[in-house]
Protein backbone atom coordinates (compact mmCIF):
# COMPACT_ATOMS: atom_id res chain seq x y z
CA UNK A 1 0.00 0.00 0.00
CA UNK A 2 1.25 3.49 -0.86
CA UNK A 3 -0.01 6.60 0.91
CA UNK A 4 0.69 10.29 0.36
CA UNK A 5 0.72 12.54 3.43
CA UNK A 6 0.00 16.25 3.18
CA UNK A 7 1.48 17.94 6.23
CA UNK A 8 3.53 20.94 5.21
CA UNK A 9 4.23 22.76 8.48
CA UNK A 10 4.98 23.72 11.19
CA UNK A 11 7.86 21.92 12.90
CA UNK A 12 5.81 20.78 15.88
CA UNK A 13 2.88 19.72 13.68
CA UNK A 14 5.15 17.63 11.48
CA UNK A 15 6.65 15.86 14.49
CA UNK A 16 3.13 15.27 15.85
CA UNK A 17 2.36 13.28 12.70
CA UNK A 18 5.24 10.79 13.01
CA UNK A 19 3.63 8.40 15.56
CA UNK A 20 0.72 7.78 13.17
CA UNK A 21 3.18 6.41 10.60
CA UNK A 22 4.65 4.05 13.18
CA UNK A 23 1.14 2.83 14.09
CA UNK A 24 0.36 2.18 10.43
CA UNK A 25 3.58 0.22 9.95
CA UNK A 26 2.81 -2.02 12.90
CA UNK A 27 -0.55 -2.89 11.36
CA UNK A 28 0.65 -3.13 7.75
CA UNK A 29 4.41 -3.82 7.45
CA UNK A 30 4.27 -3.37 3.66
CA UNK A 31 2.95 0.19 3.79
CA UNK A 32 5.04 3.06 2.40
CA UNK A 33 4.54 6.79 2.66
CA UNK A 34 5.42 9.77 0.54
CA UNK A 35 5.20 13.14 2.26
CA UNK A 36 4.53 16.69 1.01
CA UNK A 37 6.25 19.14 3.35
CA UNK A 38 7.58 22.70 3.30
CA UNK A 39 11.18 22.78 2.05
CA UNK A 40 12.40 24.18 5.38
CA UNK A 41 11.32 20.99 7.17
CA UNK A 42 11.97 18.45 4.39
CA UNK A 43 14.65 16.62 6.35
CA UNK A 44 12.39 15.52 9.20
CA UNK A 45 10.23 12.95 7.34
CA UNK A 46 13.41 11.26 6.06
CA UNK A 47 14.18 10.29 9.64
CA UNK A 48 11.25 7.86 9.67
CA UNK A 49 11.82 4.36 8.26
CA UNK A 50 8.48 4.20 6.40
CA UNK A 51 8.88 7.42 4.40
CA UNK A 52 10.06 6.54 0.90
CA UNK A 53 9.91 9.92 -0.83
CA UNK A 54 9.76 13.47 0.46
CA UNK A 55 8.21 16.03 -1.88
CA UNK A 56 9.29 19.53 -0.82
CA UNK A 57 6.90 22.39 -1.46
CA UNK A 58 7.70 26.10 -1.15
CA UNK A 59 4.31 27.74 -0.60
CA UNK A 60 5.73 30.27 1.84
CA UNK A 61 8.44 31.36 -0.58
CA UNK A 62 6.27 31.18 -3.70
CA UNK A 63 3.72 33.57 -2.19
CA UNK A 64 6.34 36.34 -2.17
CA UNK A 65 6.84 36.23 -5.96
CA UNK A 66 3.97 34.15 -7.36
CA UNK A 67 4.44 35.18 -11.00
CA UNK A 68 8.22 35.11 -11.28
CA UNK A 69 9.83 32.75 -13.78
CA UNK A 70 11.56 30.90 -10.95
CA UNK A 71 8.32 30.34 -9.03
CA UNK A 72 6.44 29.16 -12.11
CA UNK A 73 9.23 26.76 -13.06
CA UNK A 74 9.48 25.37 -9.52
CA UNK A 75 5.72 24.91 -9.28
CA UNK A 76 5.60 23.06 -12.61
CA UNK A 77 8.35 20.72 -11.40
CA UNK A 78 6.46 20.19 -8.13
CA UNK A 79 3.20 19.42 -9.96
CA UNK A 80 5.02 16.91 -12.17
CA UNK A 81 6.45 15.20 -9.08
CA UNK A 82 2.98 15.00 -7.53
CA UNK A 83 1.66 13.22 -10.64
CA UNK A 84 4.34 10.54 -10.75
CA UNK A 85 2.52 7.97 -8.59
CA UNK A 86 -0.96 6.59 -8.04
CA UNK A 87 -1.70 6.46 -4.32
CA UNK A 88 -4.13 4.22 -2.51
CA UNK A 89 -4.92 7.12 -0.21
CA UNK A 90 -3.97 10.77 0.16
CA UNK A 91 -4.22 11.83 3.81
CA UNK A 92 -4.55 15.51 4.59
CA UNK A 93 -3.13 15.65 8.10
CA UNK A 94 -3.19 19.47 8.01
CA UNK A 95 -6.91 20.07 7.62
CA UNK A 96 -6.57 23.40 5.83
CA UNK A 97 -7.81 24.72 2.50
CA UNK A 98 -4.22 25.14 1.30
CA UNK A 99 -3.50 21.47 2.00
CA UNK A 100 -6.71 20.48 0.19
CA UNK A 101 -5.47 22.37 -2.86
CA UNK A 102 -2.25 20.33 -2.79
CA UNK A 103 -4.26 17.09 -2.64
CA UNK A 104 -5.86 17.85 -5.99
CA UNK A 105 -2.42 17.83 -7.62
CA UNK A 106 -1.98 14.12 -6.78
CA UNK A 107 -3.82 10.94 -7.78
CA UNK A 108 -5.57 8.93 -5.07
CA UNK A 109 -8.54 8.86 -2.71
CA UNK A 110 -8.63 12.14 -0.78
CA UNK A 111 -9.07 11.58 2.97
CA UNK A 112 -9.25 13.90 5.95
CA UNK A 113 -11.08 14.95 9.07
CA UNK A 114 -14.78 15.79 9.00
CA UNK A 115 -16.42 19.18 9.54
CA UNK A 116 -16.25 18.93 13.34
CA UNK A 117 -12.59 17.80 13.44
CA UNK A 118 -10.72 19.70 10.71
CA UNK A 119 -8.81 22.85 11.62
CA UNK A 120 -10.65 24.63 8.80
CA UNK A 121 -14.07 22.93 8.51
CA UNK A 122 -14.50 24.00 4.88
CA UNK A 123 -11.58 21.75 3.97
CA UNK A 124 -13.69 18.71 4.83
CA UNK A 125 -16.04 19.42 1.92
CA UNK A 126 -13.34 18.39 -0.56
CA UNK A 127 -12.45 14.97 0.89
CA UNK A 128 -13.81 11.84 -0.72
CA UNK A 129 -13.59 10.09 2.64
CA UNK A 130 -13.90 12.01 5.89
CA UNK A 131 -13.54 10.86 9.48
CA UNK A 132 -14.22 12.07 12.98
CA UNK A 133 -11.04 12.51 15.02
CA UNK A 134 -12.17 14.64 17.94
CA UNK A 135 -12.59 18.39 18.18
CA UNK A 136 -9.46 20.50 17.90
CA UNK A 137 -10.02 22.14 21.31
CA UNK A 138 -10.76 18.89 23.10
CA UNK A 139 -8.08 16.39 22.01
CA UNK A 140 -4.31 16.49 21.63
CA UNK A 141 -2.96 16.86 18.10
CA UNK A 142 -0.97 13.60 18.32
CA UNK A 143 -4.04 11.60 19.38
CA UNK A 144 -6.20 13.20 16.69
CA UNK A 145 -3.71 12.39 13.94
CA UNK A 146 -3.25 8.80 15.13
CA UNK A 147 -7.03 8.38 15.16
CA UNK A 148 -7.34 9.78 11.63
CA UNK A 149 -4.72 7.42 10.21
CA UNK A 150 -6.23 4.41 11.98
CA UNK A 151 -9.62 5.09 10.37
CA UNK A 152 -8.28 5.79 6.89
CA UNK A 153 -6.06 2.69 6.95
CA UNK A 154 -8.54 0.48 8.83
CA UNK A 155 -6.91 -0.63 12.06
CA UNK A 156 -7.92 -0.13 15.73
CA UNK A 157 -7.33 3.33 17.14
CA UNK A 158 -4.06 3.02 19.12
CA UNK A 159 -4.11 3.86 22.81
CA UNK A 160 -0.49 3.06 23.69
CA UNK A 161 2.27 5.64 24.11
CA UNK A 162 3.27 7.25 20.80
CA UNK A 163 6.39 5.96 19.03
CA UNK A 164 7.90 8.61 16.76
CA UNK A 165 9.84 5.98 14.83
CA UNK A 166 12.93 8.14 14.34
CA UNK A 167 15.99 6.53 12.81
CA UNK A 168 18.24 7.86 15.56
CA UNK A 169 21.40 7.01 13.66
CA UNK A 170 20.36 9.80 11.29
CA UNK A 171 20.72 12.42 14.03
CA UNK A 172 23.21 10.97 16.54
CA UNK A 173 26.20 10.43 14.27
CA UNK A 174 28.43 13.03 15.99
CA UNK A 175 29.35 12.64 19.64
CA UNK A 176 29.01 15.63 21.96
CA UNK A 177 30.80 14.76 25.21
CA UNK A 178 30.10 16.43 28.49
CA UNK A 179 27.28 16.83 30.93
CA UNK A 180 25.10 19.50 29.41
CA UNK A 181 21.56 20.80 29.22
CA UNK A 182 19.97 22.61 26.29
CA UNK A 183 17.84 25.68 26.89
CA UNK A 184 15.33 26.34 24.10
CA UNK A 185 14.53 29.99 24.80
CA UNK A 186 13.26 31.11 21.36
CA UNK A 187 9.72 30.99 20.04
CA UNK A 188 7.54 32.85 17.54
CA UNK A 189 5.20 34.57 20.02
CA UNK A 190 6.50 37.09 22.55
CA UNK A 191 3.77 35.88 24.94
CA UNK A 192 5.40 32.43 24.96
CA UNK A 193 8.78 33.76 26.13
CA UNK A 194 10.16 33.06 29.59
CA UNK A 195 11.89 36.11 31.14
CA UNK A 196 15.65 36.35 30.57
CA UNK A 197 16.35 36.74 34.28
CA UNK A 198 14.58 33.41 34.83
CA UNK A 199 16.87 31.69 32.30
CA UNK A 200 19.86 33.28 34.02
CA UNK A 201 18.71 32.10 37.44
CA UNK A 202 18.11 28.58 36.11
CA UNK A 203 21.57 28.49 34.54
CA UNK A 204 23.14 29.41 37.89
CA UNK A 205 21.24 26.58 39.60
CA UNK A 206 22.38 24.17 36.89
CA UNK A 207 26.00 25.30 37.32
CA UNK A 208 25.84 24.43 41.02
CA UNK A 209 24.96 20.90 39.92
CA UNK A 210 27.91 20.75 37.49
CA UNK A 211 25.87 21.11 34.29
CA UNK A 212 26.99 23.08 31.28
CA UNK A 213 24.36 24.90 29.22
CA UNK A 214 24.06 25.10 25.45
CA UNK A 215 21.91 27.81 23.85
CA UNK A 216 20.42 27.53 20.36
CA UNK A 217 19.13 30.41 18.26
CA UNK A 218 17.43 30.87 14.90
CA UNK A 219 17.41 34.63 14.26
CA UNK A 220 19.17 37.80 15.33
CA UNK A 221 16.77 38.51 18.19
CA UNK A 222 17.31 35.03 19.64
CA UNK A 223 21.07 35.34 19.14
CA UNK A 224 21.23 38.60 21.11
CA UNK A 225 19.09 37.11 23.87
CA UNK A 226 21.37 34.06 24.02
CA UNK A 227 24.42 36.33 24.29
CA UNK A 228 22.89 38.25 27.17
CA UNK A 229 22.01 35.05 29.01
CA UNK A 230 25.49 33.62 28.39
CA UNK A 231 27.19 36.66 29.95
CA UNK A 232 25.78 35.66 33.32
CA UNK A 233 27.83 32.48 33.73
CA UNK A 234 30.87 30.89 32.17
CA UNK A 235 29.16 27.48 31.99
CA UNK A 236 26.90 28.75 29.16
CA UNK A 237 27.81 28.28 25.49
CA UNK A 238 26.05 30.05 22.63
CA UNK A 239 26.18 27.62 19.71
CA UNK A 240 26.61 28.71 16.10
CA UNK A 241 23.53 28.75 13.91
CA UNK A 242 22.69 25.11 13.12
CA UNK A 243 20.47 23.26 10.66
CA UNK A 244 17.78 20.84 11.86
CA UNK A 245 19.97 17.74 11.66
CA UNK A 246 22.71 19.46 13.68
CA UNK A 247 20.17 20.66 16.25
CA UNK A 248 18.77 17.14 16.56
CA UNK A 249 22.29 15.87 17.10
CA UNK A 250 22.91 18.37 19.91
CA UNK A 251 19.58 17.52 21.54
CA UNK A 252 20.11 13.77 21.28
CA UNK A 253 23.25 13.92 23.46
CA UNK A 254 21.85 16.33 26.08
CA UNK A 255 21.13 15.15 29.60
CA UNK A 256 18.00 17.28 29.59
CA UNK A 257 16.16 20.16 27.96
CA UNK A 258 14.19 23.15 29.19
CA UNK A 259 11.96 24.64 26.53
CA UNK A 260 9.30 27.23 25.94
CA UNK A 261 6.44 26.29 23.61
CA UNK A 262 8.39 25.80 20.38
CA UNK A 263 8.80 23.16 17.67
CA UNK A 264 12.26 22.19 18.88
CA UNK A 265 10.71 21.13 22.18
CA UNK A 266 8.66 18.56 20.27
CA UNK A 267 11.83 17.38 18.56
CA UNK A 268 13.43 16.79 21.97
CA UNK A 269 10.36 14.75 22.99
CA UNK A 270 10.55 12.70 19.79
CA UNK A 271 14.20 11.96 20.57
CA UNK A 272 13.16 10.80 24.05
CA UNK A 273 15.23 13.43 25.87
CA UNK A 274 14.10 14.38 29.40
CA UNK A 275 12.52 17.81 29.07
CA UNK A 276 10.54 20.39 30.98
CA UNK A 277 8.34 22.58 28.76
CA UNK A 278 6.85 25.91 29.83
CA UNK A 279 3.41 27.10 28.73
CA UNK A 280 1.62 30.42 29.12
CA UNK A 281 -1.10 31.32 26.60
CA UNK A 282 -1.18 27.83 25.07
CA UNK A 283 -2.44 24.57 26.53
CA UNK A 284 -0.16 21.52 26.85
CA UNK A 285 -3.12 19.13 26.91
CA UNK A 286 -3.84 20.14 23.29
CA UNK A 287 -0.45 20.84 21.71
CA UNK A 288 2.17 20.11 24.37
CA UNK A 289 5.11 17.76 24.06
CA UNK A 290 4.19 14.07 24.16
CA UNK A 291 6.51 11.25 25.15
CA UNK A 292 8.34 9.65 27.99
CA UNK A 293 10.31 11.84 30.40
CA UNK A 294 8.25 14.96 29.64
CA UNK A 295 6.98 17.46 32.20
CA UNK A 296 4.80 20.50 31.57
CA UNK A 297 4.70 23.61 33.73
CA UNK A 298 1.83 25.93 32.88
CA UNK A 299 1.31 29.52 33.97
CA UNK A 300 -2.41 28.73 33.74
CA UNK A 301 -2.02 26.74 36.93
CA UNK A 302 -1.16 30.04 38.63
CA UNK A 303 -4.19 31.80 37.09
CA UNK A 304 -1.84 33.67 34.77
CA UNK A 305 -0.90 33.60 31.09
CA UNK A 306 2.46 35.21 31.88
CA UNK A 307 5.33 32.72 31.98
CA UNK A 308 7.00 34.92 34.58
CA UNK A 309 4.68 33.22 37.06
CA UNK A 310 6.81 30.07 36.65
CA UNK A 311 9.93 30.30 38.84
CA UNK A 312 13.40 28.99 38.03
CA UNK A 313 13.51 26.85 41.22
CA UNK A 314 10.23 25.21 40.20
CA UNK A 315 11.63 24.46 36.76
CA UNK A 316 14.78 22.98 38.25
CA UNK A 317 12.78 20.83 40.65
CA UNK A 318 10.75 19.42 37.74
CA UNK A 319 13.89 18.80 35.69
CA UNK A 320 15.70 17.19 38.62
CA UNK A 321 12.90 14.62 38.92
CA UNK A 322 13.49 13.62 35.30
CA UNK A 323 17.26 13.56 35.60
Amino acid sequence: MRVLIIKTSSLGDIIHTLPALTDAGKNNPAIQFDWVVEEKFAEIPTWHLLVKNVIPVALRRWRKNPFSKETIAEFQAFRKKMHENNYDYIIDAQGLLKSVWLMFLAKGVRCGMDWHSAREPLASLFYQKKFSAGKIKESHAVARTRQLFSQVLNYPNPTDAPDYGLLKKSVTNIEHPGKYLVFLHGTTWDTKLWPENSWIELAKIAAKHQFDIKLLWGNETEFERARRIAKSNENIQVLPRLNLAEIANILSHAKGVVSVDTGLGHLAAALDIPAVSLYGPTFPELTGTVGRHQKHLSANNNQSLNLGAISAPDVWAALAELL
